[in-house]
């Protein structure tokens, strides 16, 4: 196998649209999620459209001990890994105190320590042949606290910091991580989370768009990259630091409200 991008949630959304878009250059990839039935599918077409070799490895990666799994497999393998796309992740709407601590401890496991100890097991081996890239999926969630997704923002606040930190990290490297932060994004987030029947997805970004501008900075090396937006809210979002927080969080809190 030949330059592979391993990428995680790969059934659907961004995921699959990386997986795509890296399939469509002639390279190889592991696609990584749940469903095994979509994983099939997604490698019958890319093999087929792009004559690429694709590995599937079905895994629930909010699960404790799946991302040292998903690392064995692939060195099992015998496969390099070379572009590490940290997709996969979920949301939740509601108040904290009334969500299921289930759902919201799995969403934490999946966003936070999934990412985190996929992107441990897999550095060192980019920093040892000094070749690599990784892109960490966040959101503009981490931009800001988010009433009536807690949890959620501060998940992604944490992807955010923890990819800024890595990349100043391996500045002396020709190692890369790059935090894609999407905003409203056309997925099955919106309506897995509770959150397409609410303002702020009312109007949203294709995956397509969302996944190309992603790639294409994490191919670029860049610390990060805001996607999926308008110039208004882009606008928005540079006067946050200025705007009293009690007024950004009564904001969110409204975007949020189930309609």
């Amino acid at each position: 196998m030949k330059e592979v991008a391993l990428i995680t949630g790969a059934s659907s959304g961004i995921g699959k649209e990386m997986a795509r878009i890296h399939a469509a250059q002639g390279k190889d990839l592991i696609i990584v999620a749940r469903s095994i039935d979509k994983l099939n599918q997604l490698k019958q077409e890319l093999e087929t459209a792009s004559n690429v070799q694709v590995m599937v490895i079905q895994k629930d990666l909010s699960l404790p001990t799946a991302p040292q799994e998903v690392y064995d497999e692939v060195k099992a393998a015998g496969v390099e890994v070379e572009y590490l796309i940290n997709n996969a992740g979920f949301g939740g709407q509601g108040l904290f105190h009334e969500r299921e601590w289930e759902q919201d401890l799995a969403m934490i496991n999946l966003n936070v320590v999934a990412l985190t100890a996929l992107s441990r097991f897999f550095l060192p081996d980019m920093v040892a042949r000094n070749s690599g890239r990784i892109l960490n999926v966040s959101s503009t969630a981490s931009l800001l606290p988010g009433p009536l997704q807690a949890v959620y923002y501060a998940t992604k606040a944490y992807v955010t910091s923890f990819s800024n930190a890595l990349h100043e990290e391996l500045h002396d490297t020709n190692v890369t991580v790059t935090a894609l932060l999407p905003g409203a994004t056309e997925t099955e987030f919106a309506k897995v989370s509770g959150m397409d029947k609410t303002d702020l997805f009312q109007n949203t970004f294709s995956a397509n768009e969302v996944a190309k501008d992603g790639y294409e900075a994490m191919m670029a090396g860049k610390l990060e990259i805001i996607a999926g937006v308008t110039a208004l809210q882009r606008i928005m979002m540079s006067t946050l630091a200025l705007t009293p927080k009690s007024m950004v969080l009564s904001q969110v809190r409204k975007m949020q409200e189930v309609k």
